[in-house]
């Protein structure tokens, strides 16, 4: 916790002087936030836009830290991602869950994978194209440690997701405040995202997962807004449930965005309702 806020600490220092150069020409807060898998979105969702502000001449980075701290778990993201040209999007970050709870009786305190991402936007613009901007991507996701998720039924320690996202900003939509709408497909196999393997005995194929938020501009910095997450169930010991969240982003300039957040992962390895604090600092350059 101690090296985390930290990092924290000096992410907010590099990304809030002056003398930095802009990230990129795109609007304000249309490279969204850092999700808990590395890509641009939502906490829990991908969204067609991409990361940080490059627009179609330009370069950008960013850098992001999350971190959410349920009843018998905390969920932990560090990673990075870069922007070529507002088209192809590439991302790296390693998630954790810290086993509160659970840790002693295992004799393991985590579980850790790291996530290999792209996106690429297949055509249209978030602002101004009438049906929206539409992206693909794919993370691949690799377990560093396999055996409680081998333990509980688990086929793979490695997978890959894909997806199809659409994004659209309704302008003046609800009480004349922007209103921002995004759809996401998933194909997956992942159990609890992938930190408890991939596949199980209930069944090793691709399941199709829909994923959404909305969320509502209340002026140029600041977002609310709701995600829903669909999970498939591959392993008989335990049922998985579906990812909410309710959230807050501030966007006080180009380099810095903080969001704040309310989640409910529900039931995980047979510990109950399991929901608490959201917090994620990204930091664009």
């Amino acid at each position: 916790m101690k090296r985390l806020l930290l990092a924290w600490i000096t992410l907010a220092l590099l990304t809030t002087g002056h003398a930095l150069a802009a990230p990129g020409s795109r609007l304000w807060a249309t490279g969204g936030v850092t999700s808990i898998e590395g890509s641009a979105g939502g906490g829990l969702v991908p969204w067609a836009l991409l990361s940080g502000y490059a627009s179609d001449q330009e370069w950008s980075g960013t850098l992001a830290l999350s971190q959410a701290s349920v009843d018998d778990y905390t969920v932990s993201f560090t990673g990075a991602s870069i922007n070529w040209h507002n088209r192809v999007e590439l991302s790296v970050g390693r998630q954790t869950l810290d086993l509160d709870t659970l840790g002693a009786a295992l004799n393991e305190d985590e579980l850790t994978q790291d996530i290999f991402g792209v996106k690429v936007r297949l055509w249209g613009d978030v602002l101004y194209s009438p049906y929206g901007q539409w992206a693909v991507g794919i993370q691949h996701k690799r377990n560093r440690e396999f055996t409680i998720p081998s333990a509980v039924g688990a086929r793979d320690e490695t997978g890959t997701d894909l997806y199809l996202a659409g994004s659209k900003l309704f302008f003046a939509a609800a009480f004349d405040r922007n209103v921002l709408v995004n759809a996401t497909l998933r194909g997956t196999k992942a159990n609890q995202g992938g930190l408890l393997g991939f596949g199980g005995d209930q069944g090793d194929r691709y399941d199709m997962q829909l994923e959404s938020s909305v969320g509502v501009f209340l002026d140029r910095r600041w977002l609310t807004g709701v995600e829903y997450r669909q999970k498939p169930d591959n392993l008989s010991f335990a049922r998985e449930s579906d990812w909410w969240d309710v959230f807050v982003a501030w966007v006080p300039n180009r380099h810095l965005a903080i969001t704040a957040a309310w989640v409910n992962l529900g039931d995980i390895a047979g510990l109950k309702d399991q929901q608490g604090a959201y917090l994620s600092l990204q930091g664009s350059f």
